[in-house]
């Protein structure tokens, strides 16, 4: 017979393996941390600061056919930079040179089927005045679920950005 307490602990379990997992990227926080999301219909565009590039975020849920969906963090060099949730985006900028880039789901998502990586992460070296697209895939197929992070082309992007919602977000107190 199972008991709350085993059920406790094995979804404790599952939190755990995706927070550590998520430290052993370059690019995630060692911090754990929640934000609060807001999106609005409004598109947002910006330019680069001299001497700085522009990063976009985007969470693609398009192959995500479970609920609730996930609150994606984004980390830029061990520092969460924002959240979305759902199909929106935001966008910060940095200075030039090397990056990494992580991408973590808030808190997994109890789904049907096992839980798989959450946690994704890439690298990559920003020029100054130049602007940069990267998109996480949220994936809940079947049984096919997990998180991925691509670069994307700008036009892909912009394409893309025209039917998401503009995400802003605060880590919670």
């Amino acid at each position: 017979m199972i008991t709350r307490l085993s059920i406790f602990v094995l979804l404790f379990s599952v939190v755990q393996v995706g927070r550590i997992h998520a430290q052993s990227a370059p690019g995630c926080s060692q911090t754990k941390a929640e934000f609060e999301v807001k999106t609005e219909k409004d598109s947002h565009a910006a330019k680069p600061e001299p001497g700085k590039a522009l990063v976009y975020f985007l969470q693609d849920d398009l192959h995500f056919d479970s609920r609730p969906r996930p609150t994606t963090l984004f980390g830029i060099d061990g520092n969460w930079v924002g959240a979305t949730h759902g199909n929106s985006y935001f966008f910060v900028y940095v200075e030039p040179g090397e990056h990494h880039l992580c991408s973590e789901w808030q808190m997994d998502v109890i789904l049907n089927y096992p839980q798989k990586r959450t946690t994704a992460a890439l690298h990559f070296t920003a020029e100054s005045g130049k602007t940069y697209y990267f998109r996480a895939k949220d994936i809940a197929i079947k049984e096919l679920v997990g998180a991925e992070l691509e670069a994307m082309d700008s036009d892909e992007a912009q394409l893309v950005m025209g039917s998401f919602e503009y995400s802003s977000s605060h880590p919670k107190k």
